[in-house]
């Protein structure tokens, strides 16, 4: 039996349409930007092996700081925050780039690389904390179970790994999960009081300032040997400023313009675990079962902090396609 021109087109239409783009280019960057911030972590460790973490963060925000402007002026946008917005730009520096950043290196110095990239994780989880404290948003009951696991997890990983014995192991854990905190609260503030701003903007000057206020302050502080210094940690700082901050960067932007960012935001997930498998196999350290279980149920309990709320959900399912 031979279909008519116009059965064809009816059958063609219910036939799913492959499209280049959204099946083999929009995966391949998600994988992109996962790998880009996974490897970030390792990174921080071997550029804190001879260069001190004021300068090595500092270091990092100058390389980045020529290639975020030189976007900024191929897609016309300005680098400057509206004067009446002049207190958050100057709390955004310090307190999203220059402080969080320099706390993170400095944690580095104490604990792996696997373990600073979940302890890092938990940023989403505070930043639902301080959503519920600034802006009256409602905390689900999945959302609250989710946290409960998560730090569950967490804690029994920070156990197994022996850092309630170490006081300076714990240190870098105090100053890794305060960069988390730092992080969560401007993302907060910066839905409140930041929204006209565009994504381009908000990175471009502060990270130049911090580049410039925490290489000086190494500089003074720190005073680091050039003659110590090694070839490890110069390509370590390169590759955190030009890789993991400008690629990383301009790939999540370009996602988030054609994905959802619901989905998009689960690279905050995916990209610890991959950062442990990563840390694990460069360190050579073991990495047992127990020690995978505690890693699951720190993923699954933060997976769930990001779930939508059911109402959202059936908004979304009822919309008509078309």
């Amino acid at each position: 039996m031979q279909l008519e021109p116009k059965s064809l087109a009816k059958v063609s239409f219910l036939l799913p349409r492959f499209s280049f783009h959204k099946a083999l280019v929009i995966p391949f960057l998600y994988a992109v930007v996962c790998v880009c911030w996974g490897t970030t972590w390792l990174g921080i460790g071997i550029a804190v092996e001879s260069i001190p973490p004021l300068t090595s963060a500092g270091l990092r925000f100058l390389v980045a700081f020529p290639l975020f402007f030189l976007f900024a002026i191929v897609r016309g946008e300005s680098i400057f925050f509206p004067k009446r917005l002049n207190i958050f730009f100057i709390f955004t520096t310090l307190f999203y780039f220059a402080v969080p950043y320099w706390l993170l290196n400095f944690g580095e110095l104490y604990v792996s690389s696997g373990l600073t990239a979940l302890l890092f994780s938990t940023m989403p989880v505070f930043i639902l904390i301080f959503s519920a404290l600034i802006l009256n948003e409602k905390i689900l009951f999945t959302q609250s179970i989710g946290m409960l696991v998560g730090f569950l997890g967490l804690m029994l990983i920070i156990r197994s790994q022996g850092l309630h014995l170490e006081h300076t192991r714990l240190l870098g854990v105090f100053c890794i999960l305060v960069a988390a905190i730092m992080h969560a609260l401007s993302y907060v503030l910066t839905k409140r009081y930041g929204g006209s701003i565009s994504v381009l903007t908000f990175n471009v000057l502060p990270i130049g300032i911090a580049g410039l206020l925490l290489t000086i302050a190494g500089i003074f502080i720190e005073q680091p040997s050039l003659s110590m210094i090694s070839e490890r940690s110069v390509l370590a700082t390169l590759y955190l400023g030009i890789v993991a901050s400008v690629g990383g960067f301009i790939t999540y932007f370009y996602l988030l313009k054609h994905m959802s960012p619901n989905v998009l935001s689960f690279v905050f997930i995916i990209f610890p675990a991959l950062a442990v498998a990563i840390g694990a196999w460069y360190e050579g350290s073991r990495f047992g079962f127990d020690s995978l279980f505690y890693l699951i149920l720190i993923l699954f309990g933060f997976s769930l902090t990001k779930l939508p709320a059911r109402s959202q959900v059936l908004k979304i399912l009822s919309r008509k396609p078309g």
